[in-house]
Formats: C-alpha cells, sequence, structure tokens
C-alpha cells in the first residue's frame, strides 16, 4: 500500500471522532473577516427568545409532541445517559452525591444528551402510537474542543415520538425530516420578518426543499476526502442543505461515515429494498451551508431507535454487550418501551445561523479559552459573559 494511500486512510480513520476544528491556529483562518453582526446585542435577545416559542410550538404542532421537563442529571446505574459514539472518547462528567451521611447515596452523571431517557420518557408520559415529546434540553460535553460552534455546554430541542414497526422504514423517516425542515425554514422567514434587516443578500435564505443523500452516495462522489471535507464539498458544489442517510454503519472504505452510539439510533438496518442499492441505516444528519462562517453546519442529529433485534447486534459489533445489563437496555429487549424515531436539534447553532453570527457564544452564555475570546475580539464578534 502507497505512502499516499495509508495517509488517506489515517486522516478518514482520524476524522471520525471528536467535533471541532482542533486548532487555534487554523480557526483564527476559518472566523470571518471583516464581520459585524447585523443585530446589537439586545435585539439578538428579543430574537432568541421568540424563534425559540415560534420554533417549539410549530415543532410540537407538526410532530404532534408536547413540552416536558428533562433532567440535568442521571442515576449512572439507570445507563440512560448519552455517550455519544461508540469509541469511549467522550465520557459524561460523574460525581458522588453523599446523601443521608453516605447512607443512601447516589453516582449520578451530569447528561450528554436525552437520547436515551427520552424513550423511557414516553412511557412515563403516555404517549401513544403518533404522540410524542419534546424538551429543552440542557447537557454537559467537557470533551469538546471549543471552537466556533462547538461549546462544552450544550442546549438542544430534544424529540421523540412513538411509531409502529411499519414506520420503520426510509420513507418515514424522510417524512418526519421534511415536517422538521418545515419549521426551520418557516423560522427563518419568522425572524426575519421581526427583523427585515437579516435579509441580506450576502447571506441566502435555506432552500424550501431539503435534499437527500445517502452517505454512501457522498462517498462515490469524493471517495478520497475524509468525512468533514466530504461534506464540506456536497455543501458547496451539490446543494446547500441536505440529509445525510446513514451514519454508523462502515461504507464502502470500511469506514462509517461517522462514529454513531450502538443503543439508540438504528444504523444497521438494511435498506436496499427502499434505496435501490446496498444501503443500511434509518438515521441521519441535517447539514447547510453556512454563509457567514463559510463552513459545514450542523443542525440535527436524529433517526429510527434501535428494536430489540437490532440493538443486540450494534451492541456486538461495537464489543458492548455488557451494556444489556442497564434497565434502559433491558426496556428495549423486553418490549418494555415503545418504538420510536427521535432527535436533538440544536439550538443555538439554529440560533447562529438564522442570526447570522459568527459563534455559538454570541446566542449562548458558557465558558470559552481566553485564547478564543482573543481572537473573537479582535474580529470584533461579541462573545457573551
Amino acid at each position: 500500500m502507497s505512502t499516499a494511500t495509508l495517509d488517506k486512510a489515517a486522516e478518514k480513520k482520524a476524522d471520525l471522532a471528536g467535533p471541532g476544528i482542533g486548532d487555534y491556529a487554523e480557526l483564527e483562518k476559518v472566523l470571518p473577516k471583516n464581520y459585524h453582526s447585523i443585530l446589537d446585542v439586545r435585539e439578538t435577545q428579543e430574537a432568541i427568545f421568540s424563534l425559540r416559542r415560534y420554533i417549539e410550538d410549530n415543532l410540537c404542532r407538526e410532530l404532534n409532541l408536547m413540552m416536558v421537563q428533562v433532567p440535568l442529571i442521571v442515576d449512572v446505574e439507570s445507563g440512560v445517559n448519552d455517550m455519544l459514539d461508540r469509541d469511549g472518547s467522550r465520557t459524561p462528567i460523574g460525581f458522588h452525591i453523599s446523601n443521608d451521611r453516605d447512607k443512601h447515596p447516589i453516582d449520578a452523571q451530569v447528561v450528554q444528551a436525552a437520547t436515551k431517557w427520552k424513550r423511557v420518557a414516553l412511557k412515563q408520559f403516555h404517549c401513544k402510537v403518533g404522540e410524542g415529546i419534546c424538551t429543552d434540553m440542557r447537557a454537559v460535553r467537557k470533551d469538546y474542543f471549543l471552537d466556533h460552534d462547538h461549546s462544552c455546554y450544550v442546549d438542544q430541542w430534544d424529540w421523540e415520538r412513538v411509531i409502529t414497526p411499519d414506520q420503520r422504514s426510509l420513507r418515514f423517516l424522510e417524512l418526519v425530516v421534511r415536517r422538521i425542515w418545515k419549521v426551520l425554514v418557516g423560522a427563518e422567514k419568522f425572524v426575519q420578518e421581526m427583523f427585515p434587516k437579516l435579509k441580506d443578500g450576502r447571506f441566502p435564505n435555506l432552500p424550501e426543499e431539503l435534499t437527500f443523500l445517502h452517505a454512501e452516495d457522498i462517498l462515490d462522489m469524493y471517495p478520497d476526502l475524509p468525512r468533514k471535507q466530504r461534506e464540506t464539498k456536497v455543501l458547496k458544489e451539490y446543494a446547500p442543505a441536505i440529509f445525510i442517510i446513514g451514519i454508523g454503519w462502515p461504507l464502502k472504505d470500511g469506514y462509517p461515515h461517522e462514529n454513531r452510539a450502538a443503543d439508540y439510533d438504528d444504523w444497521i438496518t438494511e435498506t436496499a429494498h427502499e434505496s435501490g442499492k446496498e444501503t443500511h441505516g434509518l438515521n441521519g444528519d441535517i447539514l447547510v451551508w453556512n454563509p457567514v462562517t463559510k463552513r459545514r453546519h450542523e443542525l440535527t442529529s436524529m433517526g429510527i431507535r434501535v428494536n430489540d433485534e437490532t440493538l443486540r447486534k450494534q451492541l456486538e459489533m461495537s464489543n458492548l454487550l455488557d451494556n444489556l445489563k442497564f434497565p434502559y437496555h433491558q426496556a428495549i429487549v423486553n418490549h418494555a418501551i415503545p418504538l420510536s424515531i427521535g432527535g436533538g436539534i440544536g439550538q443555538s447553532r439554529t440560533l447562529m445561523l438564522l442570526l447570522r453570527k459568527a459563534h455559538l457564544g454570541e446566542v449562548s452564555v458558557t465558558v470559552w479559552p481566553k485564547i478564543l475570546k482573543d481572537m473573537c475580539a479582535k474580529k470584533d464578534i461579541f462573545v457573551l459573559e
């Protein structure tokens, strides 16, 4: 095998895990030059809260969801925390609660996402087929590289809906994705009615229609590029807004488009009967081209969830069969919780895009390293403290 081939393979493998740019010298090149926020800080706050209400109300209407409370911390023994991927590179913050002088203690974790909790909650809230829940979720992901669109503080509209066995299909997945896209396109129009100056020729609006591509299709287009570069190319050259289907199963080059956890999204189910080619997976991501940062911009990750059969297969493939001991996994195996579809829409990511911001810190308050704050200040990017 040639050195060039080995280098390409290494680059693809390195691109599977760990979001973010990963280098502040590189980030300084990425942050836009001659940036000036269209909205001032007070207008931005007004827009944020109006957009959040619009998106929550319309997401619930389109998908028949109800807003519910969601945990910030969970019991370690429940197994409901989100491990985000299957290589163990991103672990949750854990702490010991010494309740009653350690007579009745709890070992707890800060959630990284509410992905698994939501599916259990569908039963708790007595959701029937076609009904679901939506949450205003907050989480902490301590292992992220902090850049312009990755923060250790995470806010999402985490949602979940009960489905039937027949709805475990690409067709149903695409139907739900289109409804979510309708809400996001509508949100952009809504905030531009509030603040007409957001209608700026430099920053094209989202297209009315979303383009659906399987991860295998994108690999066929750009076989020598690693995942993030493939996404960038397809957004620049093919379509400015895409839904990438099938994230987690190894593609033709031997690598998954991106690592995904083994115990929520179904990335193993064969879908050739629907796609007409050798494909796997009932999940995916919405990505758009961000005209401010001039980069790929992920808005949401979602999918049809594993059933008892695909859970076992994905855990086995990931060498994680020991996880079947957890109550969450047992509930799936024993059909104690419903089949579902669900996902998480990044709140700050969406607000950043719709309000034409260059940095997450303009729409959310969290911690950033001094090097990044100084870099932003030089570029007239106002990061909230």
